[in-house]
């Protein structure tokens, strides 16, 4: 059967994540429920992978997956029918037929995830479910200083929530940029990595805003990753903030 790469966003706010979950509305069974209905429901149903999961309430820019048809259709094909069955939280950027041994998840070598931080007095109404809401200043120099720490192969046993499936917690970390969008009032901050663990990014950016404020010091990173003890990171911010950017492969 022909294999086929999609690449599409989603707004995560009424979803429980991107992984099947009994009686829950999710990315994946979204797209399952589209693709077997292209294929005219086969027996067994046929499966979407995605290049990883994201929680409940994040969102995706750039996400892909991977799924075999029975049908040959054109890339444009599959784009159009799916996005003519998906609901309109999902958008099909792009479809394309890939060699069978494409694999979303194994062949992925790079993933950016984005988190941004509104500064409002106040939560706005238009951006509660798209941003996390901090009032309060932070030296953006300091963060940037902080996150180097952040760089290279750690265990990051200490920046990884219960519940998490991984067999190993070293993850490598490319690089991340903190910098402040004026125009919107919000603290943008983009993280580069191999892989991420279960809420790994949302307690870095909490640990950062604490950073930034000076509830910890600058060389508290470092510090917190060879404790290798959760309860050293404390906080995790909040979903909504959160996007997956992209994904690259080889």
């Amino acid at each position: 059967m022909p294999r086929y790469k999609i690449t599409f966003a989603y707004d995560g706010t009424n979803f429980a994540g991107f992984q099947i979950q009994p009686h829950k509305r999710t990315i994946e069974q979204t797209l399952k429920n589209a693709v077997n209905r292209i294929a005219k429901h086969p027996d067994p149903p046929l499966s979407v992978i995605g290049s990883g999961r994201t929680d409940a309430g994040v969102h995706a820019l750039n996400q892909v997956a991977h799924f075999d048809c029975p049908y040959n259709l054109t890339g444009i094909q599959m784009q159009r029918a799916l996005n003519s069955l998906l609901p309109l939280d999902i958008l099909i950027k792009k479809a394309e037929v890939v060699p069978s041994s494409f694999h979303a998840r194994f062949n992925a070598h790079r993933k950016h995830y984005r988190y941004r931080v509104d500064q409002g007095e106040f939560v706005n109404p238009f951006k509660r479910n798209y941003t996390a809401h901090f009032k309060y200043p932070v030296d953006i120099a300091v963060m940037q200083q902080a996150a180097k720490d952040f760089v290279g192969t750690h265990d990051f046993t200490s920046f990884v929530a219960s519940g998490s499936q991984a067999k190993s917690n070293v993850r490598t970390i490319y690089d991340i940029q903190v910098h402040r969008d004026s125009a919107n009032h919000e603290i943008v901050m983009d993280f580069w990595g191999n892989s991420f663990l279960y809420n790994q990014i949302r307690i870095m950016a909490a640990f950062l805003l604490e950073v930034g404020t000076g509830e910890r010091p600058v060389s508290d990173v470092l510090r917190v990753i060879k404790a290798r003890d959760r309860s050293q990171a404390r906080m995790t911010a909040p979903a909504s903030g959160l996007y997956l950017v992209s994904v690259d492969y080889h």
